[in-house]
């Protein structure tokens, strides 16, 4: 697992579409509903007549979690919901990647988002860890 100072990544063995089926499944293991799936490979042709990876943007939201951060924080609706990316890095091959929610809730500001921040980042660690367990690109 990688980790940056915005978001934790795995490599996995598989195609693009396999994993966005392993992600969906994990996070809601963890809670998580997918609300939206933004084919930025489809976008971009479409858009801008320009060829790209496949690449997918995936809305992740844990419903009690984020009613919870919303009582805290009007605004925080900003941040939502938690964007997972799962990627192309070479054939049968991809990257899943999750904001660190703990980092990204930071700049608001807020001491009472920081146990829902840490307990989502927690769970988005928990499907990280999950994924490279069974499906890492060992190689």
């Amino acid at each position: 697992m990688r980790k940056t100072k915005y978001g934790v990544s795995v490599d996995l063995q598989m195609d693009v579409d396999a994993a966005i089926k392993k992600t969906t499944d994990r996070l809601k293991d963890q809670g998580f509903g997918v609300l939206t799936d933004i084919d930025v490979q489809k976008t971009l042709k479409e858009k801008l007549d320009v060829d790209f990876v496949k690449y997918h943007i995936l809305g992740a939201c844990n419903p009690p979690l984020a009613h919870k951060a919303l009582q805290a924080e009007e605004e925080i609706g900003l941040l939502l919901p938690c964007n997972v990316i799962v990627y192309e890095t070479g054939e049968k091959r991809c990257r899943v990647a999750a904001i660190d929610v703990t980092a990204a809730m930071s700049v608001v500001g807020n001491e009472e988002l920081t146990p829902v921040a840490d307990e989502v980042a927690h769970k988005l660690a928990a499907v990280m860890t999950s994924l490279s367990e069974d499906f890492s690109d060992k190689e």
